[in-house]
């Protein structure tokens, strides 16, 4: 009971939680287990729940714990396999060396080979691979996964993870539209769960734009708009699934198309205590210095930082962890709305290679693609397509990504570049019937090759 209450990859209990779980382990050993290996998996078990310090140094503790239990049973796979879980679960995020992410993996790699249709194991080499820098090594993992478990919502989501990162759009949108089908029956059947589906409908709505699929994109934004406000959001989050997922999507999608008058004009519309509070402000400020609109731009990086000021009061960490970089964002556009390209550059460049070594989120706008956008509008193409490529090196196949570096091969007269990665943006979009102009402009450039 109490290892089911912390779901180790998705949440932090809070308080009332833990006290629950503290009070299951203290029955649990009251119980006086038989064996010293389920003496040892309690004894774990307990430092988490009863352990002194924050989450992550209880985390931390568990994990020592779990490591005993892992050294004491070497032919136990549960114990290995949880052992693995503990280390991701224990690590902050922050090391871009990925020793936690690669450590892990060692120990699942080894089950994999022998238990292949291991439901945990596949579930767990996917988290521990999903960096940019590790991606390609989870594509065995991401392929297995949906074939071991193929009427679970969350295997059939989870391969999506490793297809993002490494672009392989079709196989993210097959994983996604398998997941939230596979949602929905589970609820017809009153099974729970319902809420998943917003989380497979992000990584949708983000393949559908990177492959030219816009009027899928939009379609999907109707789709969220005609459901009803009553869904239950999955296990351990508090917030409304559908008004997030709505507010994301109505954000981000001028700015993946480049609607800047559609940008700056959104209607202000609030998530209360997530990262989604400032997405509108955050859309509004890139869409409002594209048009020179410099003090609306300041209006709202100002409402930005005032949210992120209230999570960080609320001690919401990661949530105000995003919002920040909402922040320095905006000010980078405030930057360029004053025509202060130096100034914004200086902003971007460590937000990006923060985000770059750490691996942001794989269905968001990388600051390094501003970056580069920044550098275009001051001029610089050389440098700016250096920074599409490195870009493209941890977001292959983005749309934008492509299109700016060949823009930026353009400007700098290396023509041959730039014919590249017009034919690359037009392979990418195959099929997608799209009506974007970019494209358009990269089919006409192709065929006159």
């Amino acid at each position: 009971l109490a290892m089911s209450q912390w779901h180790q990859l998705w949440n932090h209990p809070d308080a009332a939680t833990t006290k629950k779980g503290l009070t299951e382990m203290k029955r649990a050993q009251s119980l006086h287990a038989a064996t010293p290996r389920e003496r040892d998996y309690i004894a774990a078990m307990k430092t988490f729940y009863g352990g002194k310090g924050d989450f992550y140094a209880r985390a931390g503790a568990y994990s020592k714990g779990m490591e005993k239990v892992y050294e004491r049973n070497p032919e136990d796979h549960e114990a290995a396999v949880f052992y693995a879980l503990s280390i991701l679960a224990a690590n902050e995020g922050n090391d871009p060396t990925f020793a936690a992410e690669k450590k892990a993996a060692a120990i699942l790699e080894k089950l994999f080979a022998a238990e292949p249709d291991h439901p945990g194991v596949a579930h767990y080499l996917i988290h521990a691979y999903d960096k940019p820098q590790l991606a390609e090594l989870g594509l065995p993992a991401a392929r297995r996964y949906a074939q071991v478990a193929p009427a679970a919502p969350h295997a059939l989501h989870m391969p999506s993870h490793i297809f993002a990162r490494v672009g392989m759009w079709q196989e993210d949108i097959n994983s996604n539209l398998a997941s939230v089908a596979a949602t929905r029956r589970t609820a017809a059947m009153h099974m729970g769960g319902e809420g998943h589906q917003f989380h497979a409908m992000d990584f949708l709505f983000y393949a559908y734009l990177q492959s030219g699929r816009n009027a899928d994109a939009r379609a999907l934004i109707e789709e969220v708009k005609a459901m009803p406000d009553t869904i239950h959001n999955m296990y351990g989050m508090d917030y409304n699934p559908r008004a997030a997922t709505l507010v994301h999507f109505t954000a981000v999608y001028p700015i993946e198309m480049r609607h800047w008058a559609d940008a700056a004009a959104l209607t202000p519309t609030a998530v209360a205590g997530t990262a989604e509070d400032s997405v509108i402000y955050w859309a509004r400020a890139i869409g409002a210095a594209h048009l020179g609109n410099a003090e609306q731009v300041r209006k709202d990086a100002e409402q930005i930082d005032t949210i992120h000021t209230k999570l960080v009061a609320e001690k919401k960490k990661d949530f105000a962890e995003t919002v920040d970089d909402d922040h320095k964002q905006a000010l980078a556009w405030l930057s360029v709305a004053e025509d202060k390209y130096d100034d914004a550059l200086a902003i971007l460049r460590p937000l990006a290679d923060k985000n770059d070594s750490l691996g942001e989120e794989p269905s968001g706008i990388p600051t390094r693609e501003m970056l580069a956008e920044v550098l275009m509008m001051a001029k610089r193409p050389e440098q700016a397509l250096a920074e599409y490529e490195t870009d493209l090196k941890f977001n292959p196949n983005r749309f934008n990504g492509l299109y700016g570096a060949a823009q930026a091969a353009e400007a700098a007269g290396k023509q041959q570049k730039a014919a590249q990665y017009y034919a690359e943006l037009v392979k990418v979009c195959a099929g997608s019937n799209s009506e974007r102009p970019e494209l358009s402009r990269a089919k006409g450039l192709v065929a006159e090759k």
